[in-house]
């Protein structure tokens, strides 16, 4: 896969959130700055440099959403083993005793559904790829070995 996979919502939410920052939002931040300005000495001016600041938090957004809507994979989560865990997918693992469900893939694939565990995270590397009913392991930034037991693990489909 060369992109993110997203749900067609997702798309949608992410491309209208696009629209929205670089249309009204960075045209309310240039007016801040221009606004900010108009009222003399940059150096001493607080409201100046909070805007610029702002406006590059924003354009750094804009850079990061342009760039994923650019590369997504849009749609069905893509197609595989149904016991294979892949990306798109939402998996429910059991971690010493407490069990998570998840989002395989981007962050920005589920909304506020579920939390979403990149495939290059120690636990998403973990999983990716693996048996549903199988127990696989990740180290801990601490050292510590942590075994998953991987319960289910099915296609998103929000």
């Amino acid at each position: 896969m060369t992109g993110t996979w997203l749900s067609q919502a997702a798309f949608d939410r992410l491309t209208a959130e696009l629209a929205e920052l670089a249309g009204p939002r960075r045209a309310e931040i240039v007016q801040k700055i221009a606004a900010a300005r108009e009222e003399g000495d940059l150096k001493e001016n607080g409201g100046y440099h909070a805007a610029k600041d702002e406006q590059g938090k924003l354009e750094a957004r804009i850079r990061q959403l342009r760039h994923m809507l650019e590369h997504a994979q849009v749609g069905q989560a893509p197609a595989a083993d149904p016991e294979i865990v892949g990306l798109g997918w939402v998996v429910t693992v059991d971690i010493a005793g407490e069990v998570l469900t998840f989002l395989l893939g981007s962050r920005e694939g589920s909304g506020e559904e579920y939390p979403s565990y990149s495939e290059k995270s120690p636990l998403g590397a973990s999983v990716f790829g693996a048996r549903v009913g199988t127990t696989v392991a990740y180290s801990a930034p601490s050292g510590k070995r942590i075994e998953v037991a991987i319960l289910e693990a099915a296609p998103y489909t929000g």
